[in-house]
């Protein structure tokens, strides 16, 4: 018996993290990879659900995400605390000083995506919040040297061994791993493109696949 072809890319998604991809493809979407090139700095005053919002519109439009030709599929990640961004650590110092900013408070995770699809630009944002256990300076050292935390927003990540920091969490799993899977869901159902639920011959509705 031949082996079975994998199954054709219905999108592009718009990113180079594989925290994504795994969570694209949990939900049974095909696609390919096209990293975006973007400036992703904040504008002055900006608001963080607005500077979520644009820099995840900013990534499916992006050339190098788009030529492709298929849909493009893009998010966007970051913490608040106290009304003020917290992104990528840029260095050990920072990385530090943001975990212990974080340590036994409650912050918000907004994570913004975006679907090009059929000539039209989409998008939904999902909130939630965390509360990390009180952290001291060496946990946070030691942490920060693990290697885990340097390319997330907050400095932390939620599905590896910041894990074992987090007290509590309102929301959405996904979304503060980084693409809100009911709201990428969504944007998927109306452009078309949730098509895993008609395998093996049946439509969404239970009825026999046309």
């Amino acid at each position: 018996m031949s082996p079975q072809r994998p199954p054709e890319p219905v999108l592009c998604l718009a990113s180079a993290s594989p925290r994504r991809r795994e969570l694209l493809a949990q939900i049974g979407i095909s696609h390919v990879l096209a990293a975006p090139e973007i400036d992703e700095a904040a504008l002055p005053g900006e608001a963080a659900a607005d500077y979520v919002v644009r820099i995840a519109r900013a990534k499916a439009c992006s050339a190098t995400a788009c030529a492709t030709g298929l849909p493009v599929l893009a998010a966007d990640t970051t913490v608040v605390l106290d009304g003020t961004i917290r992104g990528k650590p840029r260095d050990a110092e920072q990385g530090v000083a943001m975990l212990l900013e974080l340590s036994g408070r409650t912050h918000a995770v907004l994570t913004a995506v975006a679907l090009l699809a059929g000539g039209g630009l989409q998008h939904r944002v999902s909130a939630s919040e965390v509360r990390l256990r009180s952290l001291n300076r060496a946990e946070c050292i030691a942490y920060w040297e693990s290697g885990e935390p340097h390319d997330k927003a907050g400095g932390y990540a939620v599905q590896g061994r910041g894990a074992m920091f987090v007290e509590h969490l309102s929301g959405s799993y996904s979304g503060v791993v980084g693409l809100p899977l009911f709201e990428t869901a969504q944007l998927l159902e109306a452009a078309g493109l949730l098509r895993w639920r008609e395998a093996g011959g049946q439509r969404a509705d239970g009825g026999p696949a046309q």
